[in-house]
């Protein structure tokens, strides 16, 4: 299995590592099977993201799209955040393995869940806006 130079890159130096403690909306996903954990915290200023920090539990690829997907949507508004793809994520770290783009579907959803959390904190149902997101198992997110 071979990694590209920037996945290795962001696996080995990860940008917008850690938690903000004041977050406008923070995000969990998680895939029980891989044992990938991902958390996402936004602050929002106006209808912009304006900083972006994340935890993950997982392998190098899972550390290197959390990574990544900060850097995607960092500076975007949250109409502009909502477009990310997983597609993007693969395509912004020049490819992953097949059997690691469980890792880029799971940053597309932390960033979606994160903006998830900020609406309902704001008391607007997110799901017409959002769209779904699977909830992590009973036990299987927490960090």
């Amino acid at each position: 299995m071979a990694y590209s130079e920037k996945v290795m890159e962001h696996f080995a130096n990860p940008r917008n590592v850690g938690e903000i403690p004041d977050a406008d909306g923070v995000g969990e996903v998680g895939n029980p099977k891989c044992g990938d954990i991902m958390r996402m915290y936004i602050k929002v200023t106006g209808n912009v993201i304006s900083d972006v920090k994340f935890k993950t539990f997982g392998c190098g690829a899972a550390i290197a799209t959390s990574s990544m997907a900060t850097e995607m949507v960092k500076g975007k508004t949250i109409e502009e955040a909502l477009k990310l793809t997983n597609k993007a994520v693969m395509e912004a770290l020049d490819g992953l393995p097949a059997v690691k783009v469980h890792c880029s579907v799971l940053a597309e959803q932390a960033i979606k869940s994160a903006v998830s959390d900020y609406y309902r904190k704001r008391g607007i149902d997110p799901t017409p806006i959002v769209g779904e997101i699977p909830e992590c198992e009973e036990g299987a997110c927490s960090l």
